[in-house]
């Protein structure tokens, strides 16, 4: 066979391909294209953007409300800060501080996120980092309020916007202790939010088997 006859197969095969993939409105053409669609964004979208952020989680779905603000992405951080003011105050974190960080109006169930490797180096007090907790594997997504340096390692503690202080063992149901979160735990780091609510179109699907405290739509604590 020489290289026409197979020139010429190939681009019958081509156009073959792309008549099945965008022109064919048969159930068959449909088939195929929602085949091939989710075996691209499994197999090549998702692997290649990876790779590019240096985490496994570069699109995340926030599913709690511990970022939650009063009006998402309309909140008004002053009236907001004021109602938090002694949470953070005790932390020694002020409010022209705070107004410097990433998401100072934080974010909510059902939001999409981007993420990018969390270098613990260049990490700092504000930003918004995925970690692992050890329950039912999802990770927490939440605001870094200290770093320090333990054996030549940072330790960071982190706190949702919304929720009354830190997650400790004692006080919730999931065993999560947010005060000492180590360099191994660390998903990634938020840096901009894609879209808001998006989210839901997966998240509806899970509702009923969260427990009922944890169900429907945000209000702040």
């Amino acid at each position: 066979m020489d290289l026409k006859s197979v020139g010429e197969k190939t681009k019958k095969g081509f156009k073959k391909f792309w008549f099945l993939l965008w022109k064919d409105d048969s159930f068959k053409g449909w088939l195929f294209s929602l085949i091939f669609l989710f075996v691209f964004i499994k197999l090549i979208f998702f692997p290649l953007l990876n790779l590019a952020t240096g985490t496994t989680l570069p699109l995340a779905i926030v599913e709690s409300c511990s970022m939650h603000h009063e009006n998402n992405v309309f909140s008004n951080f002053d009236e907001w800060f004021e109602r938090h003011d002694g949470k953070y105050g005790g932390l020694n974190v002020t409010k022209e501080e705070f107004k410097d960080f990433i998401f100072k109006n934080g974010f909510s169930k059902g939001d999409i996120l981007f993420m990018v490797k969390a270098n613990p180096d260049k990490l700092e007090i504000g930003d918004i980092i995925a970690f692992n907790s050890g329950t039912r594997g999802i990770p927490v997504i939440h605001r870094i309020i200290n770093i320090r340096e333990e054996n030549n390692e940072k330790i960071f503690t982190t706190m949702g916007d919304n929720n009354a202080g830190m997650l400790i063992p004692e006080n919730n149901v999931g065993k999560i202790d947010e005060r000492t979160i180590k360099e191994n735990q660390l998903v990634g780091k938020a840096v901009v939010r894609i879209t808001p609510f998006l989210g839901w179109i997966k998240l509806i699907f899970f509702e009923n088997s969260r427990i009922e405290s944890e169900r429907g739509f945000c209000k702040e604590n």
